[in-house]
């Protein structure tokens, strides 16, 4: 247990709420700064020893929260939308600095900045999973049924696709069907490409001479940072799948958290989805 506090910058979903938790099993006194667009309010019933609700923009708050309470080191944890960045903050005057001084408005570059102005002010950015180690895929097949002949041809080819998105901070998730590109992801985010793509093939009704399934291929980075940004899929990935007629999801080992555990791998055996992580 360390005797400085660890502050938790969360954004939506489940993931800061398995942070917080975990942080807290090993001892840590943690400090939430959650962002009133998307942090879920019941992070406030998870142990922390105080939760701090600002907004998006509020850089010069969050700086100032953290030294106040004594925080030095800190974690991101959750997705902020895209669209959330460049449409509703009204920011403050750190972080319309910093938005005017950027040559790429992506994730990337928003949030690395954001990093090293926490490191100018002492505040040390660690990795989002550094205590949910468990939760990164492993490699290898992590389902019942693995991707058939057809599936796998489609995952090389999307790995392909995929990896030259990620460079450029584009998106990180590719829907194919026959070494086709279906759908590929930008700001909307991975479960809502998927659902776009189920949308796109049940518009072509009985005409298409593509296969009706889909297999998503979801990759990190080519240099991922894992202090932010970090690929994530949860039970609801599992279920649009499904209902998009997906049948096999592919990610990188090491680089994906499975925010619901096992729970994803059972979701997918019932609905017979194939699941493999292959070593980046």
């Amino acid at each position: 247990m360390s005797s400085e506090k660890l502050g938790l910058i969360a954004g939506n979903g489940k993931f800061p709420l398995l942070v917080l938790d975990a942080a807290c099993a090993r001892g840590e006194q943690v400090i939430v700064a959650a962002l009133k667009e998307e942090t879920f309010p019941e992070i406030e019933q998870h142990g922390a020893v105080a939760v701090h609700w600002m907004s998006l923009g509020e850089l010069g708050k969050l700086i100032d929260t953290f030294k106040s309470e004594g925080v030095t080191r800190a974690l991101m944890a959750g997705q902020v939308k895209h669209k959330q960045i460049f449409s509703s903050i009204r920011p403050d005057w750190r972080i319309a600095k910093l938005l005017f001084s950027l040559r790429a408005r992506n994730t990337d570059a928003l949030i690395g900045a954001v990093a090293r102005v926490l490191a100018e002010e002492g505040i040390t950015l660690m990795d989002s999973t550094a205590y949910l180690e468990p939760l990164l895929a492993r490699p290898g097949v992590l389902t019942r049924r693995a991707p058939s002949q057809e599936e796998q041809r489609d995952i090389a080819y999307g790995r392909q696709v995929a990896r030259h998105l990620a460079q450029y901070d584009i998106g990180q998730t590719v829907v194919v069907a026959e070494a086709a590109c279906v759908a590929v992801e930008a700001m909307e985010g991975t479960d809502a490409t998927i659902q776009r793509a189920g949308e796109i093939m049940a518009s072509l009704g009985g005409v298409s001479t593509l296969a009706r399934n889909l297999t998503v291929v979801k990759v990190a980075k080519p240099a991922q940072d894992m202090r932010f940004d970090v690929p994530v899929i949860g039970i609801n990935t599992v279920e649009i799948m499904r209902r998009a007629d997906a049948t096999c999801l592919a990610l990188d080992a090491g680089k994906c958290l499975l925010l619901d555990g096992d729970a994803i791998l059972h979701a997918a055996d019932d609905a017979g989805i194939a699941i493999v992580a292959d070593p980046v």
